[in-house]
């Protein structure tokens, strides 16, 4: 596949469907996925008794995101899948894991600990920011630095920085042509993006059950790949160990792991079972997901997706396409999330303060939610700032164009 400028075709009707399904407080306009999503109405009810057991629930999420029951574990968190993800595999001192310097701290810190526990070592590509590379690039990236220390490759998908949508299939083909295990960081995919967890060809993969799901505070999930998959992974199970388990056996130990297309346990029951967590949270996260699917999934990808595409051009007319953080013109690369530098003066690019206020202002004065982030750009010895921007499937281009305005006067004022 090219790299392409297209973009998908704009589903002006969606947000129509979608936005009374939110608890939208009318005060504001909420353009942040991450510390300020926006709830689904209704999804803690209890008068709707659907699963009694983890079991039941797991099988009942599992379509959702295209794999099967014994690869699914509903977790706290991302950080709390990729900390058992990380603590599970087997690590020793030399080991490699190569990964980028646009990581978040939910895979920043798990990585720091096994570095500090086993000795690993962390290696960091740097990623190219803006409009200027397409995917291959970034599979060129890795694949030079890979070296016979590395064990496994650990990246988000999309990146919280920057929103860029590392190309996972390709990067997992590298993985499994080097023979190492792939981890995805994939805080954002669930509900931003229709994904299918075989397809993508990773051994896991770590999302939020919260930012892009909308479902409630403290879910997230967990794909573990528990068999070999001769279409989309054919590569052996590395070893694993559900470190944090009131199932493993106390006696005998758990079988070895599959090498063929059948499992030789249900690795996730072993996983999810952890003492007394809250069953009527994970249901109500399982709402959320059955809203997804009778909406679409595939229709909320291509227009969230969509609706940033506009955001970006939009952006890119008033403040230039170098403001632009987010790659756009190889659509492979594009996401829901948008970051860019509204500011005038080129120094204000390294002030956090500028951007904490920007921020401030935005709420106070024109009544909009947005996150500021910072990332590292390559060649530049300081971080560089961005205002991150999520079009959620409850916005529309109106919300867009005056968001435009309200920034653009904003930063006219500052400047």
């Amino acid at each position: 596949m090219e790299a392409s400028s297209q973009v998908r075709p704009f589903e002006a009707p969606l947000w129509k469907q979608t936005r009374p399904l939110f608890a939208l407080n009318d005060r504001v306009r909420n353009m942040d996925a991450n510390t300020k999503a926006s709830p689904l109405r209704g999804v803690m009810e209890d008068d709707e008794p659907i699963c009694t057991t983890f079991a039941d629930l797991r099988e009942a999420i599992a379509p959702s995101f295209g794999c099967d029951t014994d690869e699914i574990v509903v977790t706290v968190s991302t950080t709390d899948s990729i900390s058992k993800i990380l603590g599970g595999l087997e690590l020793g001192a030399g080991d490699e894991i190569l990964t980028t310097n646009h990581e978040f701290y939910g895979a920043l810190a798990p990585m720091a600990l096994v570095r500090d526990r086993h000795r690993v070592v962390i290696k960091k590509i740097k990623l190219p920011v803006g409009n200027e590379q397409c995917a291959e690039d970034y599979v060129e990236r890795f694949g030079a630095a890979i070296n016979s220390r590395t064990k496994l490759l650990l990246f988000s998908a999309p990146t919280a920085l920057t929103g860029t949508m590392l190309p996972i299939r390709m990067l997992t083909d590298l993985a499994q042509q080097r023979g190492l295990i792939s981890v995805i960081d994939g805080a954002h995919i669930p509900g931003m993006l229709n994904v299918n967890f075989h397809q993508l060809g990773a051994d896991f993969i770590a999302g939020s059950g919260n930012k892009w799901q909308c479902g409630p505070p403290g879910t997230g999930i967990l794909y573990i790949r528990n068999k070999v998959l001769p279409q989309h992974n054919p590569g052996p199970l590395p070893a694993f160990w559900p470190i944090v388990s009131t199932w493993y056996p106390l006696a005998g130990g758990l079988p070895p792991r599959t090498t063929d297309s059948t499992p030789s346990y249900d690795i996730a029951e072993y996983v999810q079972n952890v003492g007394s967590a809250s069953l009527g949270k994970m249901q109500a996260f399982k709402r959320a997901c059955d809203i997804w699917n009778e909406i679409g999934r595939d229709r909320i990808e291509q227009y969230v997706v969509s609706l940033g595409a506009y955001l970006k051009a939009r952006l890119a007319e008033h403040w230039g396409e170098a403001a632009v953080y987010s790659p756009y013109r190889d659509a492979r690369l594009a996401t829901a999330l948008t970051s860019f530098n509204p500011l005038r003066r080129p120094e204000d690019v390294f002030n956090e303060t500028m951007f904490q206020t920007f921020v401030a202002r935005l709420e106070s004065e024109y009544r909009i939610l947005l996150k500021y982030t910072q990332f590292e750009v390559e060649g530049v010895a300081a971080p560089h700032h961005a205002i991150r921007i999520s079009t959620r499937p409850f916005h529309n281009r109106h919300d867009i164009d005056e968001l435009v305005e309200a920034m653009e006067n904003l930063a006219n004022d500052m400047a």
